[in-house]
């Protein structure tokens, strides 16, 4: 009797066995499209850094706290004939138009940092839609120029907020090398090296206005590189307009003609 009720479990232990593998079978041939779609979606990147023979690299700066030194930071560029670009928040932009009409007749790029700098890889497509087109607006208004350049907040992005901003005409910026100087505890040394050690052909370098260190090292910065063969161009003139592609470092590279 005891080997009676063993084999009927073994038995009913294999029927529901077979049955489930039955059931996944049938449920990932049914669901095989979504599976795949889940599995194979491209990660849409942006533009971190360009593919270029020459040693060309540009310096951007976020604007999203105070205005203080940005006078400086344009004597400063302007002394070393360097053109750089400018990615401003909205309401930045809004709180100080003086600023973004200096930085824009200066001839430097006015790119868009969002609205309100938030967390955009957070929100949906209508949001961050609205990001775009509300700071474009701001933008525009105080300088009277397109804006095509967009860099998300805290450097977040997802799939969404690339392909919104494609669809919106802009170009996604990020960066390849990080000065921190938005850190309270970094020191000026550190930034240097950090720019040293980073920078490369078709490098794009961020800072911040409104930091510790920033406005009184940009000018050495600039020398130094400089003097390593360095020249500087804005962001838009940096980029590759059409006919490119991402590589899965983030850089722009030109599409070779078949």
């Amino acid at each position: 009797m005891k080997l009676y009720v063993i084999k009927i479990n073994s038995i009913l232990k294999s029927i529901f066995l077979a049955s489930m593998a039955i059931i996944l079978f049938a449920m990932v041939f049914y669901f095989k499209e979504e599976v795949a779609t889940v599995f194979q979606q491209k990660r849409d990147l942006p533009i971190y850094s360009v593919d270029c023979p020459d040693k060309k690299i540009a310096i951007t700066f976020d604007c999203a706290w105070g205005s203080d030194d940005i006078p400086d930071i344009l004597d400063t560029l302007e002394k070393h004939q360097v053109k750089a670009s400018f990615f401003i928040v909205g309401t930045w932009a809004e709180k100080f138009p003086d600023a973004v009409r200096l930085i824009s007749e200066a001839g430097h790029d006015v790119g868009n940092h969002s609205y309100s700098h938030i967390k955009m890889g957070s929100v949906d497509r209508n949001r961050i839609k609205d990001e775009i087109i509300k700071c474009d607006s701001v933008l525009e208004k105080i300088t009277g120029k397109e804006v095509n350049l967009f860099r998300p907040p805290y450097g977040e992005y997802n799939n969404d907020v690339i392909r919104v901003a494609r669809e919106l005409n802009h170009y996604t910026i990020q960066w390849d090398v990080d000065s921190l100087d938005w850190h309270p505890d970094i020191t000026i040394e550190e930034i240097h090296n950090r720019i040293k050690k980073g920078v490369k052909n078709g490098s794009i370098l961020l800072f911040h206005n409104d930091t510790k260190h920033t406005a009184n090292i940009i000018s050495d910065i600039i020398v130094n590189l400089k003097n390593s063969g360095y020249s500087f161009v804005p962001v838009s003139e940096l980029i590759i307009k059409e006919d490119y592609y991402i590589d899965n470092t983030g850089r722009q590279i030109k599409k070779q003609k078949s």
